[in-house]
């Protein structure tokens, strides 16, 4: 599409707001994303002299857009899902499944176990919350850990981490638009203020070894403890599967995703391992996921765990299992695609941020609310701090503004991943909720009250790092914050007889 952008104004709101207040209310995201994408088409093109018929055209040419342009993702997750039905069919997931399950017996032990895979596969987020999803979803089945916590537990220890890893695909994007900031050692300064990163990561772990919850996840979880568990056995599933049936697929998977980045990247022809990493992460994602796929025919066919005929049959329904996903994501994609390429709703929000006449004391708060608004309305943290970064940049000039360039940058990228943790339209929450197999919705509704208790102790962390500046006295004082936040919680559950401590089935008020 060659169609030159407009400020649409406050309508470029529009198309994010329908798309998320229709999901909300009606509990269906394919048809809220769609007329999401009308909306703003219709906007575009009203604005710009065209008509209905004219919008409705430019909605397919958009979702045909971004198919081509995310190819390679669509590509990783078929794949992927491929390799998740073919480890399972050979019985390796069962196996262990009761391999693990005589080790890890205790919700505690499984969520922590979660929490800590999450935190290792920092490359990028997509692909940790399909692998560790794939990994332990039968570990927190028997441990009768909800799949909305499990969701949860994906979804916080993917972009989080990834935004704070300095060798990771989203280290080299932030690097990229901050080089006249310092470029990769600018990234690396912000993450002391990367307080929604660091904030989510000590709540994952307090949640996990607490079992404490509240609002509708506490629900979820007491559904889980109290309805009756009903295990059944994949119908295709081959019995004598061992454990390495699924562990040495995984590990290939691993490790030929990190070569393959790094080769698509150009590492081997003379590149820095993290700029490599970050050329085209999905490409080499793919590769890795292929590599699996061919050591699971090579492990299972001579074995006769499954035919080749049922091989090939176990890689179609793979596929079908990730096309709600995939829709899901394409609609996404194209909903994006109209507020940044065709309507300025990025422009519109960012030129709160130029246009506010406060001290520069404030701005690190101002910036994590604008980026956690935007990234919110569009599923998109790349997107967020991609428009945002070099406004900050622009801002912070003179010597006051240098000295609080690096906490707004650290706001900029804390708020865009708030918004792109809890949005339903963002790539990683749908494939946080498809690693886990939870309900897209339900791990929305269930994960959006801790991922915004979170951002409003950031936002009075970034209060604190705008006056004082120091990175060490804002983390400080937001831990206790945090802490306090569950405190209060905690005294209020009480007070009105909730219980919200489970120890093993018993329960403490």
């Amino acid at each position: 599409m060659n169609l030159e952008m407009i400020e649409a104004g406050w309508l470029s709101l529009l198309p994010p707001l329908v798309a998320i207040t229709l999901a909300l209310i009606s509990k269906e995201v394919y048809s809220s994303l769609f007329l999401g994408i009308l909306t703003g088409m219709c906007v575009y093109c009203f604005s710009t002299g065209g008509n209905l018929l004219q919008a409705v055209t430019y909605v397919f040419d958009m979702i045909a857009v971004k198919i081509g342009q995310n190819g390679y993702m669509i590509i990783f997750l078929v794949l992927l899902g491929s390799l998740v039905v073919i480890v399972t069919r050979s019985g390796g997931s069962n196996a262990y499944g009761q391999w693990a399950g005589k080790r890890i017996k205790k919700p505690v032990s499984a969520k922590l176990t979660t929490a800590l895979l999450g935190l290792l596969i920092f490359v990028d987020d997509g692909f940790n919350c399909l692998t560790v999803g794939t990994v332990m979803r039968p570990v927190t089945d028997k441990c009768r850990v909800s799949r909305e916590k499990l969701a949860y537990l994906l979804d916080a220890t993917a972009a989080p981490i990834c935004i704070i890893a300095p060798i990771s695909s989203w280290a080299v994007a932030v690097a990229s638009e901050v080089e006249e900031a310092g470029g990769l050692n600018a990234f690396i300064r912000t993450v002391p203020y990367n307080l929604y990163a660091i904030l989510t990561i000590v709540m994952v772990f307090f949640l996990s070894v607490t079992n404490f919850d509240f609002g509708p996840m506490k629900k979820a979880e007491e559904n889980q403890q109290t309805k009756e568990m009903e295990v059944k056995a994949d119908d295709t599933a081959v019995k004598n599967g061992t454990v390495p049936d699924l562990v040495l697929p995984i590990l290939t998977l691993i490790i030929c995703s990190l070569l393959g980045m790094a080769y698509v990247g150009g590492y081997f022809d003379g590149r820095s391992f993290s700029e490599a990493i970050g050329e085209n992460p999905t490409a080499g994602l793919t590769l890795g996921t292929f590599a699996a796929l061919m050591v699971a025919m090579v492990m299972y066919i001579p074995r006769k765990l499954m035919s080749l005929r049922e091989f090939m049959a176990g890689v179609i329904d793979g596929i079908k299992t990730m096309i709600p996903a995939l829709m899901i994501l394409i609609l996404a994609w194209a909903l994006g695609g109209v507020c940044r390429e065709m309507i300025g709703t990025g422009l519109f929000v960012s030129h709160f941020v130029t246009a506010a006449d406060l001290s520069l004391s404030f701005l690190p708060a101002i910036v994590f609310a604008v980026a956690a608004f935007l990234s919110f309305s569009m599923g998109t943290a790349w997107g967020t701090f991609g428009i945002l970064l070099p406004i900050v940049s622009m801002i912070c000039v003179g010597e006051d503004g240098a000295s609080i360039l690096i906490p707004a940058l650290g706001a900029t990228l804390a708020g865009s991943v708030y918004g792109d943790h809890c949005s339903p339209i963002s790539d990683t929450t749908i494939l946080a909720s498809t690693g886990a197999q939870c309900e897209h919705l339900r791990h929305v509704e269930t994960q959006l009250p801790y991922a915004t208790l979170v951002a409003m102790v950031c936002f009075a962390g970034y209060l604190a790092a705008g006056f004082t500046r120091n990175p060490w006295i804002t983390i400080a004082v937001s831990v206790l914050l945090l802490l306090a936040a569950f405190g209060v919680i905690g005294y209020w559950q009480k007070k009105h007889d909730v219980k919200f401590f489970r120890n093993e089935g018993r329960t403490i008020v």
